[in-house]
């Protein structure tokens, strides 16, 4: 963002999803219901991907719920999102979100994945060959268990 132009047209929409996901009625559901409304949601939003950014997305969303169950699926600022203890862990952002380059898997900072004083956050992704997948799943277990 720049100080004289202000968000870009990207961003607000972001912004826009993000209220409308905080502001969506609270129906009365079970905690399996909601789960299951959010999880259709999240592959809803990957099956709206392009391109290699779909079948990415649904490789890293397999990858993710295989290795850990237990997140939560979501849709944050309009992206796919897994949330552990309602703390988003982990997220995927299509290319065309911001008008990227690629398709971008990321860790917010609750993943504590520091080692050091340099750890990953986020990842440019336009392709996933075995070594990636173990190293992105190595990633995500060790995310959850911190």
């Amino acid at each position: 963002m720049s100080d004289t132009q202000g968000f870009s047209a990207a961003e607000k929409a972001a912004m826009k999803e993000r209220a409308a996901e905080l502001k969506a009625p609270k129906k009365r559901m079970s905690k399996a219901e909601k789960q299951q409304a959010a999880r259709a949601d999240l592959e809803a939003k990957i099956d709206s991907f392009e391109g290699s950014d779909k079948e990415l997305a649904q490789r890293l969303h397999q990858l993710i719920t295989s290795t850990a169950p237990q997140l939560e699926p979501k849709l944050w600022y309009g992206m796919p999102a897994y949330a552990l203890d309602g703390k988003v862990l982990c997220f995927i952002q299509d290319a065309k979100k911001f008008e990227a380059r690629d398709l971008t898997f990321g860790f917010n900072d609750v993943a504590r994945l520091d080692e050091g004083t340099l750890w990953p956050t986020s990842f440019a992704i336009t392709a996933l060959e075995e070594t990636h997948l173990k190293m992105l799943t190595d990633l995500v277990a060790k995310a959850v268990k911190n």
